[in-house]
């Protein structure tokens, strides 16, 4: 199994497959900052059911090459790419938080491979109609996403010196985050394993630069180049009542226009408690699709 792959236009991707190497394969598609080695489940639990777990670093994160002005819509070739190199037609597709919209991309434009997708405490598009994009939002969340919406440039200068401070310093993002999280979000982050995991997330993801995580808010804030109501597999819409960063309004307007979703609103949750509940969305994603 090669840890990279090769674009079709020459980009390298950083690749990581974990569980059964026969098992139905899902991509997870990771947060912002965010890289391949962020939370999972553990290997034991993916083998039990037969999942072949596929992450990869998103264009400027990690190990992979930059892709200067992308857009969401670009990450179902990406997609297509890996799973081509690993020989799969057909999968599943998991996103959280700023994975989701890219999950629901997946969805979209790719309808003759993806069997199901799954966007967990994602984000609508910005250009919504009838949605108050900012409406329930921590003011840091909105300060930071209007700025990359209205400038770029000066948006990117405020994020090249955080991301160099958290790569030598990564719990200093979750200590940044820490007067927005509920008291349910701050007793998962101070859980060891999930802490663990989101310091070495957080530092791989910003390891070789930035512009990962400047891009990919850009993109979000921008237009996503697919319309969400025109995904035709079964979606599942994950999110948490509680949750300042992706507020719920956002599910509840994807959930009125994507065909054939499922939204499940956790009224004590908020943010971060879709690691607690990645397992059973796992199991919902390998369920067999014809039975829909």
């Amino acid at each position: 199994m090669p840890d990279h792959v090769r674009t079709a236009d020459g980009r390298r991707l950083r690749v990581e497959v974990s569980g059964d190497p026969h098992g139905r394969p899902v991509f997870l598609l990771h947060g912002m900052p965010g890289s391949r080695v962020g939370p999972k489940p553990r290997s034991m639990f993916l083998h039990q059911r037969g999942a072949r777990l596929i992450s990869y670093d998103r264009p400027g994160y990690g190990g992979s090459d930059r892709m200067p002005r992308r857009r969401v819509a670009d990450v179902a070739q990406d997609v297509a790419d890996v799973a081509d190199a690993l020989g799969l037609d057909r999968f599943a597709v998991a996103g959280r938080s700023a994975g989701a919209p890219h999950a629901l991309a997946c969805a979209a434009l790719l309808p003759d491979r993806v069997t199901r997708a799954a966007a967990m405490v994602g984000w609508a598009p910005r250009d919504a109609e009838g949605l108050d994009w900012y409406a329930g939002m921590a003011p840091s969340n909105v300060a930071a996403l209007s700025t990359a919406a209205s400038d770029p440039e000066r948006f990117a200068a405020g994020i090249i010196p955080r991301s160099a401070a958290i790569r030598s310093n990564p719990a200093r993002l979750l200590e940044e985050l820490r007067e927005d999280l509920t008291a349910d979000d701050r007793l998962i982050v101070s859980d060891n394993t999930i802490r663990s995991m989101l310091l070495r997330n957080y530092r791989e993801a910003l390891r070789t630069s930035p512009y990962g995580w400047i891009d990919d808010a850009l993109a979000l804030t921008a237009s996503w180049g697919f319309d969400p109501a025109r995904i035709k597999v079964p979606v599942l819409l994950w999110h948490g009542k509680d949750d300042v960063f992706s507020p719920a309004s956002h599910a509840s307007w994807l959930a009125d226009r994507i065909p054939r979703a499922t939204a499940v609103l956790e009224p004590t949750s908020a943010h971060f408690a879709a690691l607690r509940a990645l397992p059973a969305v796992l199991d919902w994603l390998l369920t067999d699709a014809r039975a829909n």
